[in-house]
Order: structure tokens, then C-alpha cells, then sequence
């Protein structure tokens, strides 16, 4: 079977850049305190639910994986790069990490009790972004959750927006039009978190947080 290509790409470019991306947002990642409230938010509705471990997907270096395991949760990391997998299993040994792609889990359905994709939908094509989440959908246990965290942009009817990543090619959402799709796969939204962008903020773009819900019964 031929990989897509923005899988490939994707890949090598953050295998190239794996060492300099690590310097940039493990040091950011403690200063961006509502995308961490988001988390945690995240983090203690899984917990109250017991439904089971949670998936970092697009995981990078490991960082966030490791902050989810301190908000007492079981989670382990899965990323395209294996270059970060690398990094993120010598800087955290006592946390599981895979190489794998989020449009192919290597996990039986229903088995999470959540799912955090961090920023890491961005670089997939709009019209593939239906195979991943509806790979979050089959993995996810009823009553699971998801946090889909991403660049955003305010007009509820445009479609996504590319814009020039400093990895690869990226994609830019209206929160209204995500929330769409994800409604169209099954999951039903609980919340959601807008940050206004800013000279501070990623791309001084819009940041959104979606948490969605597996329905118990689907």
C-alpha cells in the first residue's frame, strides 16, 4: 500500500528538525497556561469516567505525555517521527511510546478512555481529516473523550485555511466547522476554549480546544 503523502512528509520533516523542535516548545509548553487548563480539564473528566488509558497522539518529544501521567492519568505517546519517539523515550524510559500514524492505530476498538491530539491534526489534508477521526471514534470506549486542540480561524462558513508552517504545510480550522465534522463522526462536543491570537500566541493565530464525548450508548 502507497503512504499518503503528506504522511511522508511530515515524517521526514520533523525527523530533520526533531532536535531544534524540542528546544522551541518544551520551554513554551510551561508558559501556555490555558492550553494547560484545557488539559487538565481533560484529564480529570477522564479520570471521573475510569474509562481507561489515553492516547497522546501526535505526541513530539514526549513533554505533554509526561505532564498527563502527573495529572494521574495512564497515558502513553504514539508519533509518525521516529526521531521524536526516540526522544521521548529517553527523556521519559518510564513511559511507552510508539511510532505509528493516527490514520492507523495499532489499538482494538474501544479501548481508550481518552484521546489528546495536540496541534497534531494540522498537517493532515482537509478532506483526510474524516479517517482520523473517525480512527479517534473506533478507538476511543464509550463515554470516551477527545481534546482536539488546533490553529484556528473566526469565519464560521470558510473552509480551512493553509498556511506556511515552519515544519510542513499546515491547516487552519473554523472551530465551527470542526465541531461539524465531528458531530458527523458520532462525537458529541462538551466544550470548547478560543484563544484570541496574539504576537505571544502560536502564528499569532486563534488557538481552539474541542472536547468532545464517545456517546455511551452509539
Amino acid at each position: 500500500m502507497i503512504e499518503p503523502l503528506h504522511l511522508s512528509t511530515t515524517r521526514e520533516s520533523y525527523d530533520r528538525l526533531a532536535g531544534d523542535y524540542v528546544e522551541l516548545v518544551l520551554p513554551m509548553f510551561e508558559n501556555e497556561h490555558l492550553d494547560r487548563a484545557a488539559i487538565a480539564a481533560f484529564a480529570g473528566l477522564v479520570r471521573a469516567g475510569g474509562a481507561g488509558e489515553v492516547a497522546d497522539l501526535g505526541c513530539g518529544p514526549g513533554h505533554v505525555t509526561a505532564h498527563l501521567h502527573t495529572l494521574g492519568l495512564t497515558a502513553f505517546g504514539v508519533d509518525l517521527s521516529p526521531e521524536m519517539i526516540g526522544l521521548a523515550r529517553r527523556a521519559y524510559p518510564h513511559l511507552r511510546f510508539d511510532v505509528g500514524s493516527m490514520t492507523d492505530l495499532d489499538l482494538a476498538d474501544g479501548v481508550l478512555g481518552g484521546v489528546l491530539a495536540r496541534y497534531s491534526i494540522i498537517h493532515t489534508p482537509p478532506d483526510r481529516l474524516p479517517e482520523a477521526l473517525a480512527e479517534f471514534y473506533r478507538v476511543l470506549a464509550p463515554g470516551g473523550l477527545l481534546l482536539l486542540s488546533f490553529q484556528a480561524h473566526d469565519e464560521p462558513s470558510a473552509p480551512p485555511e493553509a498556511f506556511d508552517h515552519a515544519v510542513a504545510t499546515a491547516y487552519r480550522w473554523s472551530p465551527d466547522r470542526l465541531a461539524e465534522l465531528l458531530r458527523e463522526t458520532g462525537l458529541v462536543e462538551v466544550a470548547r476554549l478560543i484563544l484570541a491570537g496574539s504576537e505571544d500566541a502560536k502564528r499569532g493565530f486563534p488557538q481552539a480546544h474541542l472536547l468532545v464525548r464517545k456517546p455511551v450508548e452509539s
